[in-house]
């Protein structure tokens, strides 16, 4: 049966390096699942594949998108699944990798068949959040649907943003759409996680912060900052250099912020990919191991 291997695991963890390799020794493709390395114009921050790593092995779904497009992980499931169907003509294997959690469960999993916002609706409310900030915003979704008000994550603006363009869009709450139903796959998916011990992981990433400073990513930020309020920058990276830029803080202190909130964020990922015990959990480090896991499927 053709096989989807999804390798995930937290921001700096090696997916990119093990998924290298794990892809030339089966001859397949990667199907990239970090929507923020998506977009072309910021590829330092989001540590996206160089052109010598794609080069290596053919991605899809890296710098494919421009910060002014609008993209979800309901349009990234159709696009991927019609991908697949195309790739698995040829191939018995295929890989997808990233740490975009919502992303991720929409291919394994499926997602809720969304309505797609109407451009003026979501302009309009996009104009609200620049001009009112995100309280405002949490208490019209309140307003227009108080059982998603409940349960969703008011410090998370994507969220809270698109759940009040659906219920402007449509009339209806946003919650009478998520049935959270698993749709069935017409292939076979594998789940592997990386992990490695904490104090390790940070060093790495403080590493990794280190060389895109080196590499170039306050130009690359400052060259968006024209479009610093565009939904693709409000990430780690680009909004604490923002604020550097803002004369906020020094340049120290943004990019130590950067690791901060770049370690936040893997305690985050790594908390929502636990949750699924379909996932067999591997030290990237154990390369022949993770192989010959994935050989017992395939």
């Amino acid at each position: 049966m053709k096989t989807l291997i999804v390798i995930v695991g937290s921001t700096g963890v090696g997916k990119t390096a093990l998924c290298l390799d794990v892809a030339e020794l089966f001859d397949t493709a990667i199907v990239n699942a970090d929507s923020r390395q998506m977009f072309k114009e910021i590829p330092i921050g989001t540590a996206a594949p160089t052109k010598d790593e794609q080069k290596r092995v053919k991605h899809y779904f890296v710098g494919n998108l421009s910060i002014e497009d609008y993209y979800n992980a309901s349009m990234f499931e159709n696009d991927v699944i019609s991908l697949l169907e195309r790739l698995f003509q040829e191939k018995d294997i295929v890989i997808m990798s990233g740490g975009s959690m919502m992303y991720v469960d929409a291919v394994c999993n499926g997602i809720d068949d969304i309505p797609t916002v109407k451009d003026d609706i979501r302009y309009a409310v996009k104009e609200a959040y620049d001009k009112n900030g995100l309280n405002a915003l949490c208490k019209e979704l309140e307003n227009l649907d108080p059982e998603y008000y409940s349960i969703v994550d008011k410090n998370n603006p994507k969220r809270v943003i698109h759940a009040v363009e659906i219920c402007l869009s449509t009339g209806k709450t946003y919650t009478s759409f998520r049935t959270n139903i698993k749709k069935e796959r017409p292939f076979k998916i594998v789940k592997i996680g990386l992990i490695r011990e904490r104090e390790t992981l940070y060093e790495r990433i403080d590493r990794r912060v280190d060389q895109m400073m080196d590499d170039g990513l306050l130009n690359e930020v400052q060259n968006l900052y024209p479009y610093r309020k565009l939904n693709a920058l409000n990430t780690v990276g680009y909004k604490e250099l923002f604020d550097y830029i803002d004369g906020k803080c020094t340049l120290d202190e943004a990019v130590f912020k950067i690791k901060c909130n770049t370690h936040k964020y893997c305690r985050k990922q790594l908390t929502w990919f636990k949750r699924d015990k379909d996932t067999k959990w591997f030290s990237p480090d154990n390369v022949e191991e993770i192989i010959n896991y994935i050989r017992t499927f395939c």
